[in-house]
């Protein structure tokens, strides 16, 4: 699409509707070939399975149509500085398409810096997000340089950003609006050139209405609006997203799915998204331990770990052990794959588990916490329990 008088959002819309690029009038004739030589090449002319990679390294796999569009305009979008909205369900990727954005732009080789809004009480982030001087507050022993100062040239990212309360709005506003920020405690404010990308999990036109979020705050960030889709309406990537976490956990060793899982991988309806997804297969890849891959391996539709592990005793021969065995030793605690023995209890299953998950994380807690689906405190009390 060529023209000399649309908008950033009317050419995100025509993008969305099909055009493969913009260009705004006037345009030198490098900019012309350079645009319809990437059209007409074979990657532009073709839908298949790509790998777009963002700045962290980390791709962004997908052959859906819809989603391929998506990333075909935060890459167009990537050439202006306005402020992008991404919405979408948790676990959909909306921070990778952030870092996409920002490593397609000019501004790729200045920092990109990610805060997130719902991590920090609102005391603490404003000082994250603007810096203070010393003495600026009880506690405030030096200076602080604040995100949008270490994003000068660069990009920032709000992740969550409807998680500010209203009064902060009311400063980020003004910064969006000023360009420039007031550290706190500090006279004189401080000049920016950052570009602002923010991220929600929620309806922020729905957060405006209840009084939530602030309507000017809303407008300023919705300047371009990319909606992600969730990963149960792109049923396609699915089988992709496995073979690609699979080979990320396994390596070479990676084995074949059966058509039975990848169909009950397909059916489910992954409220978590791509996360929920991908833990779900590092934690396939775990219980599996190098051989075949069972459904119960990936605890679908609320599974519980002994099932798993019940699935696999006709076929392993592992004896749990001694139940005074101290966490501190517990990589000496398990030799082999999982069995259920005759007599065992759940609790003796779910302690050689808790075991075995630890020693493939290292003794991780937080790690083997996260694998097993519980709080990093039920695995501190469970291995309390072990240690009396």
């Amino acid at each position: 699409m060529i023209t000399a008088y649309g908008t950033i959002n009317q050419a995100v819309e025509a993008m969305q509707l099909g055009a493969a690029d913009f260009i705004s009038k006037p345009f030198s004739s490098e900019d012309l070939v350079r645009i319809v030589d990437r059209v007409l090449s074979p990657e532009g002319k073709s839908f298949r399975s790509k790998a777009r990679k963002s700045k962290s390294g980390r791709p962004i796999i997908t052959n859906d149509p819809l989603m391929i569009r998506i990333l075909e305009v935060c890459e167009a979008i990537a050439r202006s500085d306005a402020s992008v909205l991404i919405q979408g369900e948790s676990g959909t990727g909306k921070e990778l398409v952030a870092r996409l954005i920002h490593s397609s732009s000019s501004r790729a080789n200045m920092p990109f810096v990610a805060v997130n809004c719902a991590a920090l009480p609102e005391n603490l982030l404003e000082s994250e997000l603007f810096g203070h001087e010393k003495g600026a507050f009880t506690g405030a022993q030096a200076r602080k340089i604040g995100k949008f100062e270490l994003a000068q040239g660069g990009t920032i990212l709000l992740d969550e950003v409807s998680e500010m309360d209203l009064a902060l709005q009311a400063k980020l506003l003004r910064v969006l609006q000023e360009r420039e920020v007031d550290r706190v405690g500090g006279r004189d404010p401080i000049s920016i050139d950052v570009r602002v990308l923010a991220t929600t999990n929620r309806n922020l036109e729905e957060c405006v209405r209840r009084g939530t979020f602030r309507a000017d705050l809303f407008y300023r960030l919705n300047v371009i609006p990319i909606t992600l889709p969730a990963l149960r309406d792109r049923r396609g990537d699915i089988r992709l997203l496995v073979e690609h976490f699979m080979k990320q956990f396994l390596g070479d060793k990676a084995p074949k799915l059966t058509a039975e899982i990848q169909s009950a991988l397909e059916v489910h309806t992954w409220p978590g998204n791509v996360r929920e997804l991908q833990n779900a297969v590092e934690r396939a890849a775990i219980l599996s331990r190098g051989g075949d891959v069972r459904e119960g391996d990936f605890l679908l539709s609320g599974a519980r770990m002994e099932e798993s592990l019940m699935a696999q005793g006709e076929e392993t021969d592992f004896e749990a052990g001694r139940t005074d065995t101290a966490p501190e030793s517990l990589s000496a605690q398990v030799e082999g794959p999982i069995v259920i023995k005759s007599g065992m209890t759940v609790a003796d299953m779910e302690r050689a588990l808790i075991f075995e998950t630890l020693k493939a994380t290292n003794q991780n807690r937080t790690e083997a916490a996260k694998l097993l689906g519980i709080s990093i405190r039920t695995l501190r009390n469970k291995l309390h329990e072990y240690r009396q």
